[in-house]
């Protein structure tokens, strides 16, 4: 048994404009899902992470020699933006350290994370020096570069 439906044009009207409506929701929900999140500039921390590292060698004379580093050497900020420098200590029991230009002092430990909250006012290099070791006679000299642009 066939049937026959009957649209009159009020009807075809309605369902041309719930189909548009339905049409443009879908693309609207679609083009929201794939904007990036912004946040307002200035109020979220730029984040950036270092971590102690130590290189070790023996001499052809038994003599074991050793160099403490920061990883990554440099690392990228910018001027007037929050920053949340996490230093982490892998290698050594403590690097008591200074931020030249920056009056920024700390120390970090073996097995934790030395978070250091600032916001830089200045473009420039600032370099990250480890007290303990600043010299060769210390495997130093340890240092690492925040760089302000």
């Amino acid at each position: 048994m066939s049937k026959i439906v009957i649209l009159n044009r009020k009807k075809i009207q309605l369902y041309t404009v719930i189909a548009a409506v339905v049409i443009l929701a879908g693309a609207y929900i679609g083009w929201q899902q794939t904007k990036p999140a912004l946040a307002p500039a200035g109020e979220t921390p730029q984040v950036l992470q270092i971590v102690t590292g130590e290189f070790t060698a023996m001499l052809d004379n038994g003599k074991k020699i050793e160099s403490y580093q920061f990883s990554p050497s440099s690392v990228y900020a910018k001027k007037g933006q929050p920053v949340e420098l996490r230093i982490s200590g892998v290698n050594g029991q403590s690097h008591p350290f200074v931020i030249e230009g920056l009056d920024i002092t700390g120390t970090i430990n073996k097995g934790k994370t030395t978070i250091v909250k600032f916001t830089p006012k200045d473009a420039g290099v600032y370099s990250i020096i480890c007290q303990t070791h600043d010299d060769p006679k210390t495997s130093g000299p340890m240092v690492g570069y925040l760089v302000v642009q």
